[in-house]
């Protein structure tokens, strides 16, 4: 069979541009999990501030989702959480064969938006609210709580999250300052059992007060920020509203309501305290107890000591927000 020149021509182009193809494919190097943590980290550990989510969750998931960052969909469309379409979805999307054929996956500009979005989609989810009751460094909690809200269907997701967190030692990232530690684990892994025991010196008798624990870090449009609890927050003023508040420090009123567990029509007084991030769920301090004053309740005893409502009363099995005058309260 006899081609003519101009079929050869069309031949040797596709067959040049296959191998220019393989050879792309071939000089770029499959990313490894820890340079895939490397690269990341620092995203997970801001959302864990701002959202309440370990950042060793945000990690592992990222890790077992994308590959890595491996995946064909985290490289088309940057989506390193598998998160699908959804009815509320308006963004750019993708289809992908996965528990179906051709399923609907949401596509993003960036990595970085695709980790904001993973954040948002859990807060904002209801089916996990539940997960926003264990404290950040719970992430055994958190991988069965995925799981039991239908984020995946692998019926082992959650120990193939932990068994990531804790081949790769991930919870470093759930402390204080956990991405320096994290940075220096080789030389601190022969230490990491003394370095927890250490977090725990709590004596159970200690009560505490939270003034003393108040701490001012920065001033920004005339309002001073403090820190209680390693979280953020200032003192409303006159005329103040969690609307004027929110546009003040670049945040919604809608999320700016959550932090401070206040209800969709409540207002601020002057003297309040507005948290400007997500609270913690326990107290972080050595002490576990706090004895109620007059006329406390479960609201301002959170708003004090920079604990969610939500958790502290379920630490307490509290089922309203009446204390009594001189009973104690569990803070962790």
């Amino acid at each position: 069979m006899k081609f003519s020149q101009k079929a050869i021509v069309a031949l040797i182009s596709v067959v040049a541009m296959f191998a220019s193809s393989l050879s792309a494919t071939a000089a770029t190097p499959r990313q490894t999990r820890e340079e895939y943590i490397e690269r990341y980290k620092a995203i997970a550990v801001a959302h864990m501030e701002r959202y309440g989510i370990p950042a060793s969750i945000t990690m592992a998931q990222g890790i077992l989702e994308s590959d890595s960052g491996n995946s064909r969909l985290s490289k088309e469309s940057n989506n390193h959480f598998g998160i699908k379409c959804k009815k509320t979805w308006k963004g750019e999307r993708v289809f992908h064969d996965d528990d179906a054929k051709g399923e609907c996956f949401r596509a993003y500009p960036s990595v970085e938006a695709s980790y904001l979005d993973h954040a948002e989609f859990l807060d904002s989810s209801p089916r996990y609210d539940s997960l926003f009751a264990y404290p950040a460094t719970d992430y055994r909690s958190w991988a069965r709580g995925l799981k039991a809200a239908g984020y995946a269907t692998a019926p082992d997701y959650a120990e193939r999250l932990v068994k990531i967190i804790e081949n790769y030692r991930l919870y470093l990232l759930d402390q204080e300052d956990g991405a320096k530690i994290y940075t220096s684990r080789k030389s601190a892994e022969a230490n990491t059992e003394s370095w927890f025991a250490g977090q725990s010196t709590a004596t159970g008798e200690e009560l505490v007060n939270p003034d003393a624990f108040r701490v001012t870090i920065n001033s920004h449009r005339g309002y001073n920020i403090y820190r209680t609890n390693h979280t953020c927050y200032v003192v409303a003023k006159e005329g103040d509203t969690y609307s004027s508040l929110g546009a003040a420090f670049h945040i919604s009123e809608r999320m700016l309501r959550k932090f401070n567990d206040a209800s969709r029509l409540g207002n601020l007084a002057k003297g309040d305290i507005v948290y400007i991030e997500r609270k913690k769920a326990q107290w972080e301090g050595n002490a576990m107890w706090h004895t109620v004053r007059r006329n406390e309740t479960l609201h301002t005893l959170a708003q004090s000591y920079g604990i969610r409502e939500r958790s502290l009363a379920k630490l307490n099995r509290l089922g309203g927000g009446e204390f009594k005058h001189g009973q104690t309260i569990k803070l962790r």
